[in-house]
């Protein structure tokens, strides 16, 4: 949710009769987080990693922040129109996407095989 907003005061629902009792209107994608608390005076030029393929809002932010390339994880909504009108977007303004491709399936981190020195458990020697 934006910052002030108390997420337990807004819906967090992905469907209701009313468009506006679900969590749509109201949260923040991460391609917006991602640009307005960016670490640098800009991102022009850079490339932007994603989980999602972005939707039409974000491709627009996208655009006008000079991002240059997006990679994404999954594109499951590839057919909804703002799916399409994301691909047209960024088509028209030059921006490369492409979906990343992992080597692995799973990461697995066993938080139980090393201390909080960063030295492996007794147990695990």
């Amino acid at each position: 949710m934006p910052n002030g907003c108390d997420d337990d005061l807004l819906p967090w629902s992905r469907s209701a009769d009313d468009r506006l009792d679900t969590k749509y209107p109201y949260v923040c994608h991460a391609e917006l987080n991602a640009i307005m608390n960016k670490n640098s005076a800009d991102v022009k030029g850079c490339s932007m990693y994603v989980a999602l393929f972005p939707c039409n809002e974000c491709a627009k932010l996208i655009i006008q922040a000079g991002i240059k390339e997006v990679v994404y994880l999954s594109d499951k909504y590839h057919d909804s129109p703002e799916m399409t009108a994301s691909r047209r977007l960024m088509g028209l303004a030059g921006i490369q996407y492409r979906q990343f491709k992992p080597k692995r399936t799973q990461i697995v981190i066993d938080f139980n095989s090393i201390n909080h020195a960063g030295m492996l458990n007794s147990a695990t020697k």
